[in-house]
């Protein structure tokens, strides 16, 4: 029986896979050991792990037998944000912990590594290869004078090149950093240039949409405006032969060489994330190898329910943090899954085809690719064998109502559909996967454990039932060490404790409901406030782009110079679609009886294609600018855009406006 303030759940576990869930067996080893609570379940846990932030974290350190080379002093020396000091005292090494499974004489031939390209075949990297070929780079990083702090970029497809890149780096305590090949030479230098790589690992090209994508110039390009470089690593994807001064791969991992782990204090850097960087140059995050691989850990292994049994999916390319976190699969001994290509190649259904080819247990992608599989028909498990996937993630955007009922229908009723929603700046999630509660349509499950996750009114008071911007109110281990080229800080503050001091608050609209999940509106930094009440975007974006006309919507909120408010809805419309008077009144009624009057926009215009950051996020804040007649080249950086050509319209219309 669910009461009115309990709804109906879409999905809820059984009991069989409560009492199978990590987590239920954390929980109960933590109330013997660590006076958790034994009873009352996920919410009881979660109360726990923010109250006792340091006994919590402690636990999951004791519980995923994390190994300090040297022991810590303290677990959290000061809680204040920023600047939280974090297992003080203690040394550990990243690579050593995602490559520990390889030790283990009965895992060696097993896939660490299942590598797909467009062909869908996969080809597997076993443990002992892996652990091979990473102590073979690793020796060579440190003969080419690699040392702790040092910078090591890849310009990488999402192979597993990249990743034995990445754990040698770490291996030899240097600081990896990442682009996809896809993004041009000017975003590239725009990232790196700031962190002063001394190693390059570069690709002569990459395929995608069953096309080859020649890269050498933008290498060529990259090489000259990076004076830093000692060495540049060549990974002949496409087949040519290095160029000059560069050194072959093959060479590199070749030695049969046990890696050695360079013990580093636990918040020293393990990498550097970069912000979208729309409106300026991207941030360059730092975090650390204790605080991620702890967080990690936990979200993994707890969360997502992975463990050496699991294969772990995730569509995503070496530009986003969500491959950081698929790498990290390694740590909970889980086979991960390196999908290199286009995620509708040959086909929309694509991602469901390496699903079932990798047997992956649990498979994450983006809302945006579930909503276009439901557009376009898809139904994968008529068309596929998914009986190995036991989890559905999605992050990226909010996944809209229409989404969760299309997965539960489409590809399984005893589905754990888990949304998630984080970010870069934490690597990790604040809200999402629980395996041991129900999902109700339009929700996260939880905030996630050790994350005191609030929704705060404008005045800082706690609110549930009701949006408020989401904060954090107390540190995590995963939050950024600082930003790079950020001496004093202030970049770093201005950027999560300006609002709120001594608070993270992270720049999106959630609604804390009084069961405990969590519902994300869209960005609060483009808020769109009408007659005083706040609105998020993507529920704008879902209402509107269940119309089959509508492939995709932006929304922007425009406070005019003369007290009024402009609303415009920019449509991109679907194949031999027309923006017609019955098509706008549609979409006004859609979003009138969906949402409410006040939603409906002032006008629909028609675009020719919405923008998006390099990683695939509508880009409402430069166009707001653009509109506000900011001018093109101070409104967006342009190399963070995904077709700059598209704000052409936006400038022009600001223009027209201002005419008239």
């Amino acid at each position: 029986m669910t009461s009115a303030t309990q709804p109906e759940p879409l999905w809820a576990p059984g009991p069989d896979r409560i009492s199978a869930a990590r987590i239920t067996a954390f929980q109960a080893w933590a109330a013997t050991r660590f006076g958790a609570p034994a009873e009352g379940g996920y919410p009881a846990l979660h109360r726990w792990s923010v109250d006792e932030l340091d006994t919590f974290w402690q636990a999951v350190a004791e519980w995923f037998d994390v190994r300090f080379t040297t022991p810590y002093e303290s677990v959290l020396a000061d809680r204040s944000m920023p600047g939280a000091q974090w297992f003080t005292g203690a040394t550990l090494n990243y690579a050593e912990h995602a490559l520990r499974a390889a030790e283990d004489p009965a895992r060696a031939d097993d896939p660490a590594l299942l590598y797909v390209d467009e062909t869908h075949e996969p080809v597997p990297v076993t443990w002992a290869e892996l652990r091979r070929r990473v102590g073979s780079l690793a020796a060579e990083l440190r003969a080419l004078g690699v040392r702790p702090g040092d910078r090591v970029s890849g310009y990488l497809p999402n192979i597993p090149e990249a990743a034995m890149a990445l754990l040698a780096t770490a291996a030899v305590g240097g600081v990896w950093t990442s682009c996809a090949p896809d993004f041009g030479a000017r975003s590239v230098l725009d990232r790196f240039q700031q962190v002063e790589p001394v190693v390059l690992f570069t690709v002569d090209g990459y395929r995608y949409g069953g096309k080859e994508h020649d890269r050498r110039e933008a290498v060529a390009e990259l090489r000259a405006e990076l004076p830093t470089l000692r060495a540049v690593v060549h990974i002949p994807l496409l087949g040519t032969p290095a160029p000059e001064g560069a050194l072959e791969w093959s060479a590199l991992t070749a030695a049969d060489t046990e890696p050695v782990f360079e013990p580093v204090p636990f918040d020293h850097p393990l990498w550097v994330l970069y912000s979208s960087g729309t409106t300026g140059l991207p941030k360059a995050i730092v975090q650390s190898q204790g605080g991620i691989l702890l967080e990690h850990l936990k979200q993994l292994g707890l969360h997502c329910d992975l463990g050496p049994e699991d294969r772990f999916f995730w569509y995503t390319s070496t530009g986003w943090m969500m491959w950081n976190f698929l790498v990290s699969g390694l740590l909970t001994g889980t086979t991960v899954v390196l999908y290199d290509g286009s995620p509708g190649h040959p086909d929309t259904g694509a991602q469901w085809r390496i699903a079932e080819r990798t047997r992956a247990t649990l498979y994450g992608t983006s809302a945006a690719y579930v909503m276009a599989c439901r557009k376009a028909e898809v139904h994968p498990s008529r068309d596929f064998d998914l009986s190995a996937v036991k989890c559905v993630a999605t992050t990226g955007s909010p996944l809209p109502p229409d989404g969760f009922r299309w997965l539960h229908d489409e590809v399984a009723e005893d589905l754990w559909i888990a949304s998630v929603s984080g970010g870069t700046d934490v690597c990790s999630c604040f809200a999402g996967a629980v395996p041991t509660l129900p999902v109700h349509i339009g929700e996260l499950q939880a905030a996630c454990l050790g994350t005191d996750l609030q929704s705060w009114d404008p005045s800082g008071k706690p609110v549930t039932g009701e949006v408020g911007e989401l904060v954090v109110t107390n540190p995590m281990p995963s939050m950024p060490i600082h930003f790079w080229n950020d001496p004093d800080g202030s970049r770093y503050r201005d950027s999560y404790f300006e609002m709120f001091p001594g608070v993270w608050r992270h720049g999106d609209w959630i609604t804390i409901t009084d069961h405990g999940s969590v519902i994300i509106h869209g960005r609060s930094d483009s808020t769109l406030n009408r007659q005083g009440v706040r609105m998020g975007s993507a529920d704008i974006y879902e209402a509107v782009e269940r119309l089959p006309e509508i492939k995709e919507s932006l929304v922007i909120g425009l406070e005019e110079p003369n007290g009024g408010y402009w609303m415009p809805l920019f449509v991109h419309l679907a194949p031999g679609a027309a923006l017609d008077d019955d098509l706008r009144a549609r979409i006004k009624a859609t979003i009138r009886e969906e949402l409410s009057p006040r939603h409906v926009p002032d006008e629909v215009i028609e675009v020719p294609g919405i923008p998006h950051t390099l990683t695939g996020k509508r880009i409402e804040v430069p166009v707001k600018r653009l509109l506000q007649g900011t001018p093109l080249a101070k409104a967006v950086n342009p190399g963070s855009v995904d077709n700059i050509d598209l704000l052409g319209f936006y400038e022009e219309l600001a223009r027209t406006r201002t005419r008239d």
